[in-house]
């Protein structure tokens, strides 16, 4: 069976004068023509020849000797080529570019920049891309707890937290409680796993373990102070929504941060405001 979207080795059965035609040695109404520039010298009927077969401009199936940067259902880094009316189109190392149509863009992407996305055929038969890679990715993962990975956010749920394919290739999930910062749909991260459920799947964290973090977060309470002339014009008893806003770290995580420094004499509340200590 010639497969769309796929690497398979298939059979010369017919040679022409713009090429040849493949099958696959079993069904002999099954044929697809490997372009004659495509052909390798000497080639002749009953020859092997390892292809991908997609479509061509016309919706044609045609085998090329090339190796796309993506095969079918499966997850890569592509460069986006240029962007159209019905979507944006995928450098993936063929002549006709990968569609990625607007309804599979988990943010909109501009020409030049990359992006994560899975193969997939859509229901009128032809290849097209997603960057909703979620179905896609791998649950083997060589990862165990406490490990370092690094991984591309590709989805941001405010009920879950961030989606994230941990070498482009591994599901993982950053909770909802675990977030911090400004994280976007196609930032790479850096994060520790902090456990592997059942299927496979990696639980993930961008924060280091509190007593390695509280550290890393008071010298960010000191540089956000700086850059409030040295008073920060809120306190610990701030919403959480103005820490979140000026911080990027949750209420506790500032209070605990807050109270390192004022153990160590770096920093004194006031009423209003939380200043240096010089």
């Amino acid at each position: 069976m010639i497969q769309l979207g796929e690497i398979q080795t298939l059979k010369i059965v017919k040679k022409t004068e713009f090429g040849v035609y493949l099958g696959d040695g079993i069904n002999a109404d099954e044929r697809v023509l490997l372009p004659g520039k495509q052909v390798p010298e000497g080639a002749g009927i009953g020859d092997k020849v390892e292809v991908f077969i997609y479509r061509d401009s016309k919706d044609r199936l045609i085998a090329t000797t090339n190796r796309p940067g993506l095969t079918l259902h499966r997850v890569a880094r592509l460069k986006v080529a240029q962007v159209g009316r019905i979507g944006a189109f995928l450098d993936w190392g063929l002549e006709k570019d990968l569609l990625l149509p607007y309804k599979e863009q988990t943010k909109r992407v501009s020409a030049g920049e990359e992006c994560l996305a899975a193969l997939y055929i859509d229901k009128s038969d032809r290849l097209c891309a997603t960057m909703n890679v979620y179905p896609y990715l791998d649950t083997d993962s060589p990862y165990q707890k406490e490990d370092r990975v690094s991984g591309t956010v590709y989805e941001i749920s405010k009920n879950f937290g961030a989606f994230v394919a941990v070498d482009d290739r591994y599901s993982g999930l950053i909770p909802q409680k675990e977030l911090y910062g400004n994280v976007q749909i196609g930032d790479v991260v850096t994060a520790r796993v902090t456990g592997v459920k059942e299927d496979g799947k990696l639980d993930l964290s961008i924060r280091e373990k509190a007593y390695l973090q509280i550290e890393k977060d008071a010298e960010r309470v000191l540089a956000v102070i700086d850059s409030f002339d040295g008073a920060l014009p809120f306190t610990d008893k701030a919403s959480p929504e103005v820490i979140k806003r000026e911080m990027q770290m949750s209420k506790n995580e500032f209070k605990r941060a807050v109270g390192h420094l004022l153990k160590s004499g770096k920093v004194v509340i006031t009423e209003r405001a939380i200043r240096k200590n010089d």
